[in-house]
């Protein structure tokens, strides 16, 4: 899964110039669990990264291996960062 999670992250930061951060955490007491935060320029990015191959092809690899459900996406507002603004 990992090597999955490399390869999508990877492919994101070509070409995909408007997905402005994508980070994939793995817990470190349990190593099934992962979360993936990422930001967007705009919402055209955001459809963009969603009808890409490449995430088609990720999601093949992922949904297999899903024991809880369905990924859960959740949409949290930006209140403070130490990020420097690119």
């Amino acid at each position: 899964m990992v090597a999955a999670i490399e390869e999508f992250v990877g492919y994101v930061t070509g070409p995909e110039p408007g997905t402005r951060m994508y980070t994939a955490w793995q817990r470190r007491d349990d190593p099934t669990r992962f979360v993936h935060l990422f930001t967007f320029l705009d919402e055209e990015a955001h459809k963009v990264h969603g009808s890409s191959g490449a995430l088609r092809q990720f999601e093949r690899v992922y949904q297999p291996l899903l024991i809880d459900g369905p990924v859960v996406f959740t949409d949290y507002e930006l209140v403070a960062s130490n990020a420097k603004p690119t």
